[in-house]
């Protein structure tokens, strides 16, 4: 009996060059995807329509492009809101800092695939600028500055192993706004309205996952509204991310230094989601290692 479009995936997987697309390519592979590098733009819909009619021979199809197709990636940009009609199709990017991308092709000894007569920043800087509008347009978007090869394939097999599981994954992750900002958040949410336990000294060496930092956290005054306030509100933006079919979601809530304050409140907040219908939870800690 073949397989019904409304179960069938197609994923797009584009964004930086050295950000980790043959990572994914492999992971996705590994996980039992049709995997196709390189696909010039164009062939997109006709790719598409190949899947659709084949059903169960080509169940889960993951598409790599990127800007190796020259003048033809320009009309990806184009082609992904025709491709976005049909509702099983995702667009997936990948994206890193200047520095960590600086640092790979070095390491590497390869040239950027725009970097022309220029350096590497200026190959990166254009290819910013091209991929501008897909990263706008994508469903997920995935960070891979701080993550090594195994770490991203991991982060890949979480959102794509049960992609037929209905529902949307939500990742729920605390950081310190000295580091920066999660490139890959949906959500931001701030936590330092909230007294730090950094200046209690017989809390400052703990996190937000010991008990005793946990509860004076929750126990101050604002605390609980705001978590069940957030929790309140995140329960029609979930719905609606499971009506126009964006199964993935990152949430992150900051405070200054991502050790205390942030990862109390992600952790309880996670409790609270997980009872949601259709909402599955992880929860990550982006800068608990940091001094």
């Amino acid at each position: 009996m073949p397989r019904t479009a409304a179960r069938q995936s197609v994923l797009v997987v584009t964004g930086m060059s050295g950000a980790g697309r043959s990572t994914v390519g492999n992971a996705l592979e590994d996980l039992g995807w049709y995997v196709v590098d390189n696909l010039p733009p164009q062939m997109l819909l006709p790719l598409l329509d190949v899947a659709e009619h084949a059903g169960e021979s080509l169940p889960r199809v993951a598409v790599v492009v990127d800007v190796r197709g020259g003048a033809l990636f320009s009309e990806l940009r184009d082609v992904v809101p025709r491709l976005k009609t049909s509702a099983q199709v995702r667009i997936l990017f990948l994206e890193a800092t200047d520095q960590v991308l600086v640092r790979r092709f070095e390491q590497v000894r390869r040239p950027h695939p725009l970097q022309g007569d220029g350096t590497l920043l200026d190959g990166i800087s254009e290819e910013r600028s091209r991929t501008a509008q897909v990263r706008e347009q994508a469903d997920i978007v995935i960070d891979t500055s701080e993550l090594n090869i195994h770490q991203l394939a991991t982060v890949v097999t979480e959102l794509f192993s049960e992609a037929d599981t209905p529902g949307v994954r939500v990742t729920l992750t605390s950081f310190g706004y000295k580091y920066g900002l999660p490139a890959d958040a949906d959500i931001v949410a701030d936590a330092r309205f909230l007294p730090n336990p950094y200046w209690v000294p017989e809390l400052r060496p703990g996190t937000g996952l010991d008990a005793d930092v946990s509860a004076f956290v929750l126990g101050q005054e604002g605390a609980a509204e705001f978590v069940d306030g957030y929790a309140a509100a995140l329960t029609p933006v979930l719905a609606g991310y499971r009506r126009e079919n964006k199964r993935h979601a990152t949430i992150a809530v900051g405070c200054t230094g991502g050790r205390h304050r942030s990862v109390a409140i992600v952790e309880e907040l996670g409790r609270r989601l997980r009872s949601q219908p259709g909402v599955s939870v992880s929860v990550k800690h982006r800068d608990l290692g940091r001094e």
